[in-house]
């Protein structure tokens, strides 16, 4: 690596933590104001502390189940070290959130296309799914780009052909980004245009294929049997395609993305998942309770509306930036 480049990398991951921190601006200022008032005029960390930072783990949509694990942890380090402060409060729930998300940290799958060399054979295979709205087209445009922009071959395949726009959305993500898309236009069969994106990837030694789909959940049993037909097809060109199945979540919604994975998890095996929209929420901490629920690795967050606002999720990064005051 060359100065300019060392110190445009150093630019770029800069930038990305300012975007973090804007992202999650919200997220924080609720939850601290609160910690801060829950903890004024107390020295140490008791019952009453605990029962406080209980309900604002719930508050934030850290979940029920995640926040007991939390607050249990708490409980044990606080009856390990006999004397705590609430000074002290902040850097214990950080380091006990980031442990708990360390079980679970995913380092692999579509992350490290970025560190895999150009045309390792055949391209590697993202499934994309979601509901309607919680912007799934939009993330895998941001994903394009940011393949593209490091120098990866991409082919997009759009898949969804029920949804109004969907595909000259994708189409115009393409376009924009500057990487082709399969399309056969509306109320076309999705697994036919998955195969052709595929084979398009191969021909064209492709580093990886992103296909789109339909977001329909009111069927769970149709959308079972498409999601499966789409994986055939595409199995017949690259046979352990899908290498990786990303579910899109909107943060803003809470709980309701978190039942959302509950029931896609049940349609069809998740293997990771994105989570978007975090800058317009105060609920930032559904990223912790979803992860930790499902044992699904969280792999990128949407933090604004630049292409460069998808970021990789990194545990440690996002802790810290949510703690940040």
């Amino acid at each position: 690596m060359g100065l300019f480049d060392f110190f445009k990398k150093d630019k770029e991951s800069k930038e990305q933590q300012e975007s973090l921190d804007k992202g999650l601006e919200k997220t924080k200022t609720s939850f601290f104001d609160q910690l801060s008032k829950a903890v004024a005029g107390r020295n140490t960390v008791d019952e009453a502390v605990l029962d406080d930072l209980e309900t604002l783990l719930v508050h934030a949509d850290v979940g029920i189940d995640t926040t007991v694990k939390v607050i249990d942890r708490i409980e044990k380090r606080v009856a390990r070290d006999k004397y705590v402060s609430t000074s002290e409060l902040d850097r214990i729930l950080r380091e006990e959130i980031v442990e708990l998300l360390d079980a679970n940290s995913g380092a692999t799958g579509s992350r490290a296309i970025l560190d895999r060399p150009d045309s390792p054979g055949s391209p590697f295979v993202i499934m994309v799914v979601g509901v309607n709205g919680v912007g799934k087209t939009t993330t895998i445009g941001k994903l394009a780009h940011r393949f593209h922009s490091a120098g990866k071959k991409v082919v997009l395949g759009a898949a969804d052909t029920f949804r109004a726009a969907a595909v000259d959305q994708l189409i115009i993500w393409g376009q924009r980004v500057g990487v082709p898309v399969i399309s056969h236009g509306m109320n076309t069969d999705p697994a036919s245009v998955a195969y052709d994106a595929v084979q398009k990837g191969v021909e064209m030694g492709a580093d990886v294929v992103i296909i789109d789909t339909a977001g329909r959940l009111h069927n769970k049993v149709n959308l079972m049997n498409e999601l499966s037909k789409i994986k055939r097809v595409m199995q017949k060109v690259i046979p352990d395609a899908p290498h990786e199945v990303l579910l899109v979540l909107d943060g803003s919604t809470g709980q309701n993305a978190f039942l959302q994975a509950k029931e896609f998890t049940k349609a069809t095996e998740v293997s990771a998942l994105a989570i978007t929209k975090l800058d317009g929420t105060a609920k930032g901490g559904v990223v912790i309770g979803i992860s930790d629920q499902l044992q699904v690795p969280v792999r990128y967050i949407g933090v604004g509306e630049k292409m460069t606002d998808l970021q990789l999720f990194d545990r440690t990064t996002f802790v810290n930036s949510l703690f940040k005051k």
